[in-house]
């Protein structure tokens, strides 16, 4: 399988991963959240029901002690009261009298004496307390429900009960399970469970239920939640139909990226390796006009790429790319090459400048001089005037070694420029610390001769700076007469751009230095408007 190949398999394996990756990670914490969603209902209801059964606590042992009143009384005297008592209170099955361990008097079973455990149908749990609770399966009275009871012991052997009916808390338990599906569960000292819900509640279910449980700070009692699996999956479901659509247009946008990012990164390497072996890219040339010898006294040296469908790849998208993947510095030599093979057909004076745009990673790499030496030396025979064309941005990085490597070609004959000038950070700091020859004013300084009515302040200060360090000057970008003309008037001597010539492969650029190379330029008639601040005369 092809290199290329095998890298468009990766990148659409990698771009499948990620429109899927975010849709995981949605499910996913959604599924947390849902989690979490539940955990807290199940935390709310759990303390709903601990504090009714806490206020139920209070009310039980609220009434032991108002039966406190009747402490050292027969039963005889107080039997009536109880019963009153016990029908007056919400919550209670029954309050009653102990006398030496055994229940005395009733509210329920009147002034029949019997034993505890007859009654709550189990033993007493010894707990070494005077005061305790139980939670009881049932009673001998109501055989079929739970109940709670509450239990002072007094020192003198005497002691009071209260009992609450379990069936509150089952209703309780009831009315928070209409909205969710819980299995209910509390216990009173480890007592039988008062419990309300199917205890099979995951029996028919994939997921696990939830469990929680909660004690009572101020009581030995105990609840416990389990939340249907199908609480969980509805939580979820509700969270998906908002999550979800968010990740899923997320998943989308990433895979956008991820392709247009994989497309750049994976693909650009050997697409430009490739069209540098099949002869794809052509040297363009644009011709410089020189306002005192009146006709073309250079040119510069762009690259262009053609596909073998017949269109064009933009500059800027290739040499950017190539510049990402390292691939720069082999574009620059075949450029070198390309040139090397055109100039062998052109008939020009000696000393014609030819300007070659060099990449900061070229100028930058070991062999930049060599290369450079060895280019000059094919085509020293036409005797060029080679001129480098460097961005401000080339001169960043190890500015004492470029120093070197420009005076060690400068030594040999070649002339150095800095491109775009203004549009940089350290522009004028680079003008003391390398030495130029010319200087490249950008296009946006040319636009702005008609753009602010012929006042173009920076313009001119540029061209001034120029004159002082005694640099040529080259106008680029240059569109109208009114540009043309406004740069002749102030001593630029080079002028470049679409109002001249434009940029051509090397057939079209032999044709027209043969037509049109030695002729002046026919400047059209346009108001050129006087840049002399206003007020003056």
């Amino acid at each position: 399988m092809p290199l290329l190949k095998r890298k468009r398999d990766y990148a659409r394996l990698v771009i499948i991963i990620s429109g899927v990756l975010p849709l995981i990670i949605g499910i996913f914490f959604t599924a947390l959240d849902a989690r979490h969603t539940v955990r807290q209902q199940q935390v709310s209801a759990a303390n709903t029901l601990l504090s009714q059964a806490e206020r139920m606590s209070d009310s039980a042992w609220d009434m032991i002690t108002e039966l406190r009143q009747f402490q050292h009384q027969p039963c005889s005297q107080i039997q009536n009261q109880l019963q009153r008592i016990a029908s007056l209170n919400p919550y209670f099955r029954g309050v009653g009298k102990m006398e030496e361990n055994r229940i005395a008097c009733s509210s329920a079973y009147g002034a029949e004496p019997g034993f505890l455990k007859d009654m709550i149908l189990r033993d007493a749990p010894v707990t070494g307390k005077a005061w305790w609770s139980l939670s009881i399966a049932r009673t001998s009275g109501v055989p079929d429900r739970p109940a709670v009871i509450f239990m002072r012991d007094l020192p003198d052997g005497e002691g009071f009960w209260a009992m609450i009916d379990g069936q509150y808390l089952i209703d309780f338990m009831r009315a928070i399970n209409s909205t969710h599906h819980y299995h209910f569960s509390m216990n009173f000292s480890d007592g039988a469970p008062i419990a309300f819900g199917n205890p099979q509640i995951a029996a028919s279910s994939w997921f696990e239920p939830m469990i929680y449980q909660a004690r009572s700070t101020r009581y030995p009692l105990s609840v416990t939640l389990i939340a249907s699996p199908s609480e969980l999956i509805a939580a979820w479901r509700q969270v998906m139909f908002i999550i979800m659509p968010m990740a899923a247009i997320f998943s989308i946008l990433l895979m956008m990226l991820m392709a247009n990012w994989l497309q750049r990164r994976i693909s650009w390497r050997d697409e430009i390796r490739r069209a540098i072996n099949s002869d794809q890219f052509r040297a363009h040339y644009q011709p410089v006009y020189d306002n005192r010898l009146q006709r073309c006294s250079g040119v510069e040296a762009l690259l262009r790429w053609t596909t073998p469908d017949g269109n064009g790849v933009r500059p800027d998208i290739f040499i950017g790319a190539a510049e990402a993947e390292g691939m720069i510095v082999p574009l620059t030599r075949h450029l070198l090459n390309l040139i090397a093979e055109d100039v062998m057909d052109w008939e020009v004076k000696p000393h014609f400048h030819l300007a070659i745009n060099v990449a900061a990673d070229h100028l930058q790499h070991p062999d930049f001089v060599d290369d450079m030496l060895q280019f000059a030396e094919r085509i020293k025979d036409k005797q060029f005037l080679i001129t480098l064309e460097l961005t401000e941005r080339s001169l960043i990085k190890d500015g004492a070694e470029v120093a070197r490597k420009l005076e060690q070609l400068r030594g040999c004959g070649m002339k150095v420029a800095i491109d775009d000038f203004g549009t940089g950070n350290c522009s004028l700091s680079y003008l003391q610390t390398f030495t130029l020859d010319y200087l490249k004013i950008d296009r946006g300084f040319i636009n702005a001769i008609e753009s602010l009515e012929g006042r173009t302040p920076v313009l001119d200060v540029i061209i001034q700076l120029s004159n002082e360090l005694e640099l040529e000057v080259l106008g680029e970008g240059v569109e109208s007469a009114l540009q043309f003309s406004y740069l002749q008037r102030r001593g630029v001597v080079y002028i470049q751009g679409y109002y001249y010539a434009r940029p051509m492969d090397n057939k079209a650029f032999i044709a027209w230095l043969a037509a049109a190379g030695d002729q002046p330029v026919e400047q059209e008639q346009e108001h050129v408007p006087d840049a002399r601040p206003k007020g003056t005369v």
